[in-house]
């Protein structure tokens, strides 16, 4: 047995600005906080009373309200981006151009040529360039993909993707731009995580017809819509959402194969069927994955698993195409 001498030495921390510190900014926030390899430098929003909160729980951050001054520190090496989508494309190519990291919220831009521009940008500039999408980390989506590809549901037959919403904008989301029709609504908020795992588990979704409902108010997004696609193997994918109903918020997301179906409910919770059995709820064992953490590797020149640019920009596809219908 060769036994090594341990060695201590002071690693220098990621210095990271966030850009945007609404609701999921906090939560990104509080994210790379509780990991010791990245120390949070700045926060940057518009509304300085938001950003007094964190004032006395980070008393050494810097708190702007101008993003170019954020950019201005070369100390700073990683960017979050959780600004509203109308406004994700100029700040992205600022950030892009000054040549730090870039982690930034879906959908990637409020537009295709944007997000193929984006997407241009990041991979000709060597930066990392990662969408915030927390299922491709989280132990339920793990499990649904590999029960898929294992082949337990037997011979895959249907898709099926249902939002239903007491309201929207739900409780903890007013604002102003989520419920507009030029860069709000559930379809933008919500369906992208959905395309994104469809893609990763399935491949490339293709629509072949939506209709989406708006109310008469024409700066307020959708009250429902019904897309139907198809994946490649010509499998068929139905996407149903309504909101304004008198229930609690449900989401389903099932899959049907000639010997069971698969139903991912309210992003957590996994139910099988099989030929001779009812649904049962799966346990999850598997650890989530820490976003941050693959961050690090990649940074670092390591394998990660992230969700690039490229990727945002295939959901991106789908989700104009849907809203444009």
């Amino acid at each position: 047995m060769i036994f090594h001498k341990k060695v201590t030495c002071v690693r220098e921390k990621i210095k990271v600005g966030l850009i945007g510190m609404g609701a999921v900014g906090e939560r990104i926030l509080r994210q790379f906080h509780q990991h010791k390899e990245f120390d949070i430098a700045a926060l940057c929003d518009q509304n300085a009373e938001r950003l007094d909160k964190f004032k006395a729980e980070l008393p050494d951050v810097t708190l702007l309200t101008n993003y170019l001054d954020l950019l201005q520190d070369e100390t700073i090496k990683l960017i979050y981006l959780g600004v509203p989508p109308k406004y994700h494309h100029p700040i992205a190519m600022d950030i892009i151009n000054s040549g730090k990291h870039l982690l930034c919220e879906k959908p990637l831009a409020n537009s295709i040529e944007e997000a193929i521009e984006m997407c241009e940008a990041a991979v000709n500039a060597g930066i990392i360039h990662a969408m915030n999408f927390p299922m491709a980390y989280s132990p339920v989506f793990k499990l649904f993909k590999r029960k898929i590809h294992n082949g337990e549901l037997g011979r895959i037959k249907k898709v099926e993707l249902h939002l239903q919403f007491k309201q929207w904008p739900r409780e903890w989301q007013q604002n102003d731009w989520i419920s507009s029709k030029e860069q709000g609504g559930f379809i933008r908020e919500v369906v992208p995580h959905f395309i994104h795992m469809i893609h990763d588990t399935f491949g490339e979704l293709d629509i072949v017809h939506s209709f989406v409902e708006y109310p008469e108010d024409d700066r307020l997004c959708e009250t429902s819509f019904s897309t139907l696609l198809t994946l490649p193997n010509g499998i068929p994918v139905v996407f149903n959402g309504i909101a304004g109903i008198g229930q609690q918020e449900h989401l389903s997301f099932k899959v049907f194969g000639d010997k069971g179906t698969l139903d991912m409910q309210n992003w957590r919770i996994l139910v099988q069927t099989g030929i001779e059995k009812s649904g049962e709820i799966i346990k999850l064992d598997e650890p989530e994955t820490s976003l941050p953490a693959e961050l690090l590797k990649a940074i670092k020149g390591d394998k990660a698993l992230l969700v690039s640019f490229k990727e945002g920009n295939q959901v991106q596809k789908v989700l104009e195409r849907i809203l444009l219908s």
